[in-house]
């Protein structure tokens, strides 16, 4: 089995951020440091920052959040106010993307690191809904422009929907997910976000999840966001919990 996906597979990470470790130097196998692309076998010995981890199957797990503003979506245990400990989920979760600190709203957390590509390739064209608040009034132009495609980061944003919902608010559904992208496209016309919430990821909505609140996914919700292959028996979904 490569390094990566066992790794992924004790629900400490994704594929991809196993990957960022072992680059970093924090993986090593059987004493020697880990290379990508490594394989591990039967009896070998895997740590991550000098602790053991093992490739034990855990029941999948897949929740998703109604993050607050002020949490960080990050793994790193020792960054205040991180998403893990908000959560405090029995098993070892991660976050499936990103939702800035100053923004609030809909994200995914799994212990499948097998999903997350499938997630968030840029190439699936998997929509993200959010509303978004200004600190000024919208007008036909800006509207026209965010949904025509915006110049940030040395890029062009593609063409997305969007719609005017009062005076200072506006619905957008992105394809992309460049770094703040939203603050940065209003940014770029002297607008600046009040508030900024996600409310929808691919066929997942918010809906009625307060604040501060997670769930378990629905059967309906897991059948379109699995990949179709085997997998083991999902946490029943429907359930709502407060952290803390």
């Amino acid at each position: 089995m490569r390094l990566n996906k066992f790794i992924s597979e004790t629900g400490m990470c994704s594929r991809r951020e196993a990957d960022q470790w072992i680059v970093q130097g924090r993986v090593t196998l059987n004493g020697q440091r880990a290379e990508l692309g490594s394989q591990v076998g039967e009896g070998d010995e895997v740590r991550v920052d000098k602790r053991v981890v093992g490739a034990r199957k855990k029941r999948p797990v897949y929740i998703c959040l109604n993050k607050p503003v002020g949490i960080t979506c990050t793994t790193e245990r020792h960054i205040a106010g991180n998403i893990i400990d908000f959560v405090d989920h029995p098993e070892r979760i991660f976050p499936i993307g990103r939702l800035d600190k100053e923004s609030e709203g809909l994200i995914l957390l799994t212990n499948d690191g097998d999903i997350v590509n499938g997630v968030l390739r840029s190439e699936h064209n998997h929509e993200k809904e959010y509303i978004v608040t200004v600190d000024k009034p919208l007008t036909d132009t800006l509207l026209g422009s965010l949904a025509g495609g915006v110049n940030i980061l040395d890029t062009r944003t593609k063409p997305c929907k969007v719609g005017r919902i009062d005076k200072f608010t506006f619905r957008i559904i992105l394809t992309q997910g460049l770094n703040r992208q939203i603050r940065r496209m209003c940014e770029a016309f002297g607008y600046q976000v009040r508030r900024l919430q996600r409310v929808r990821i691919m066929h997942i909505k918010l809906g009625g999840l307060k604040v501060g609140q997670w769930r378990n996914l629905s059967e309906k919700e897991l059948s379109g966001l699995l990949p179709v292959r085997g997998h083991g028996t999902p946490a029943k979904g429907g359930r709502t919990r407060t952290p803390g």
